[in-house]
């Protein structure tokens, strides 16, 4: 993996190709080509997302404005690359992204933000993905050697993104459906009793997080977290995503939103969670 941990992004908005959107389970995963963006996202840097028509307007306005997601593939395809986004409907602005097919166009802005940094030498990667924070994971594996992966969902509908993982995963789910009862940070304290010498690379929702943090921080193990925050425009203007640290605040659109869980007090943050 290269050690910088961004690869900027081009300034303006660009309307690229819709490629697909496949139903997995109780997610979407919807595919565009973008043939005049960077060929080399960084895992853990998001797009800023937005079907080029019929986005906003209508009865109620919504959505007004773009939505912030994370990679979930990046791969080569003659110029370009195509792009893999998962999808939960929760809201209009994801509600309106699934409706897109083959041919249409999505409008977007990236990558943006700070991905994961290296493995520290002398760890083992152990990555921890929590519903549709698995996205972000996912491409992470593509660029490590068979890391250990830990995932929690609801159910086993929602679960059904572990088929994607290229390697067998470690499954919790809150009702029991697939894997084991209970919460990922179950199998995680379980990983990190066994092995002291882990570096935690996770993305989930925020009480998920916190909780990663703190099993981490009992241990001395370092962490890093991909958080998620409501973004208006993806560049730091608004500070929207504005997040406390030991050292301050800072905008995860630009200073994250990969951020060191040793730097954080909490991680269960105001306006933190999955955006619709």
């Amino acid at each position: 993996m290269s050690n910088e941990p961004r690869t900027p992004a081009p300034p303006e908005r660009r309307t690229v190709e819709v490629a697909g959107c496949e139903t997995l389970g109780a997610y979407g995963l919807l595919w565009a080509l973008d043939r005049e963006g960077p060929l080399d996202p960084r895992p853990g840097q998001f797009y800023m997302l937005a079907a080029a028509e019929r986005w906003g307007g209508g009865s109620s306005e919504r959505p007004y404005l773009p939505r912030a997601f994370s990679f979930a593939r990046a791969l080569r395809d003659g110029n370009g690359i195509r792009l893999a986004f998962l999808l939960e409907e929760v809201g209009p602005g994801t509600e309106r992204l699934a409706e897109l097919q083959a041919g249409e166009g999505l409008s977007l802005v990236g990558p943006l933000g700070l991905g994961f940094r290296p493995v520290r030498e002398g760890r083992r990667p152990l990555l921890v993905g929590g519903g549709i924070g698995t996205a972000p994971l996912l491409c992470l594996t593509d660029e490590l050697d068979h890391p250990a992966v830990l995932l929690g969902f609801r159910s086993a509908a929602h679960a059904a993104v572990a088929a994607l993982f290229p390697d067998e995963v470690q499954l919790a789910t809150d009702d029991g459906s697939a894997g084991r009862h209970g919460l990922v940070t179950e199998l995680l304290a379980a990983e990190l009793d066994a092995d002291a010498h882990a570096e935690i690379f996770a993305c989930g929702p925020p009480p998920m997080l916190e909780a990663v943090r703190v099993l981490c921080a009992e241990r001395a193990l370092p962490a890093q977290l991909a958080m998620e925050s409501g973004m208006a425009c993806g560049f730091g203007a608004c500070f929207g995503c504005v997040v406390p640290t030991r050292d301050g605040y800072l905008r995860l659109c630009v200073d994250g939103p990969v951020v060191e869980a040793a730097s954080l007090e909490t991680a269960r943050t105001p306006g933190g969670g999955h955006q619709g």
